[in-house]
């Protein structure tokens, strides 16, 4: 009887105690809510707003409804950068995620030194993307004239497979921590019942260690999808879109057609509310894709 009331004492102060913390949750929340909403929100309701209007400083605007639109959809580079820009993030995603889980099969396989490798391999995440865009211009730079007599400026395709190169070297490594996550999770029972009806290691693969990896595939798919298609700092830093602006990607040109418009930057505005849309809709499509192939655990 004493066990029993010194329980139910025990279970009243910890539901006051969190009664008591949900009372000051919004205190701690609201700095959280409000930067978000000063910082993002706001800027992008105020974004979608002026994309209607002509302008070159907020002081001074005019309403031309959807004109920028049709200009943003008229412009060739405008075009001819998302055609680039999807190529781009084709080529991207694959390699990355094929490498990224390649590499985190093999560390999961009990080698030597395998937490000495997930760090290297994911170092290059942490560097700054122009940091990065500037050294491998250099790197890249060196070989193609030495043995090409080019630059990545004065070559499209040199341009295109340097910012791939790029890419893939800073994202594999924090790829291949999330496939490394979801590789430790396949039920180990599987695999040796697996072994046990005869299945080869490609059979494992496919019908089982894939299957239950999926998650992870849609996480990484995702991440490495959206931040091709969003690469602005490694691409100004290597290619700048030289040349002819070949190699200038959707977030460089809306850039461009922002700050180095001269009359009207109500267009690259609209550049800008179209970029979000398009990754928008791949991004949810790709979730949709991945997510019905999830097997329930």
């Amino acid at each position: 009887m004493k066990h029993t009331r010194k329980r139910s004492s025990a279970a009243i102060r910890s539901r006051s105690r969190r009664r008591a913390m949900q009372a000051y949750a919004p205190l701690f929340l609201l700095p959280t809510v409000a930067a978000f909403a000063v910082g993002f929100v706001w800027p992008f309701i105020w974004g979608i707003y002026l994309s209607f209007f002509r302008f070159k400083t907020l002081r001074f605007t005019t309403f031309v409804g959807l004109e920028n639109y049709r200009a943003a959809l008229a412009d060739e580079t405008f075009l001819r950068s998302f055609a680039f820009t999807v190529a781009f993030t084709a080529v991207a995603v694959i390699l990355i995620n094929l490498c990224a889980f390649a590499i985190a099969l093999a560390l999961t396989r009990g080698i030597r030194g395998s937490t000495l490798f997930r760090t290297v391999f994911f170092m290059p995440n942490l560097i700054g993307g122009i940091v990065l865009g500037y050294i491998w211009k250099i790197l890249l730079d060196g070989l193609i004239i030495r043995y090409f007599d080019s630059t990545l400026a004065l070559n499209a395709t040199y341009g295109f497979w340097g910012l791939i190169i790029l890419l893939c070297w800073q994202q594999i490594g924090y790829m291949m921590i999330i496939y490394v996550a979801g590789l430790q999770n396949v039920p180990p029972d599987y695999v040796e019942a697996a072994k046990i009806d005869g299945a080869g290691g490609w059979q494992i693969l496919r019908h089982i260690t894939l299957p239950c990896v999926m998650p992870s595939i849609t996480i990484c798919s995702f991440l490495s999808l959206t931040g091709a298609f969003k690469l602005f700092d490694q691409n100004l830093a290597l290619t700048g879109g030289a040349p002819f602006r070949q190699t200038e990607m959707l977030a460089l040109n809306i850039y461009q057609s922002f700050y180095n418009s001269v009359s009207n930057m109500g267009v690259g505005q609209a550049k800008a509310v179209l970029f979000f849309l398009v990754v928008v809709a791949i991004a949810l499509t790709q979730l949709y894709v991945t997510r019905s192939k999830e097997v329930d655990g």
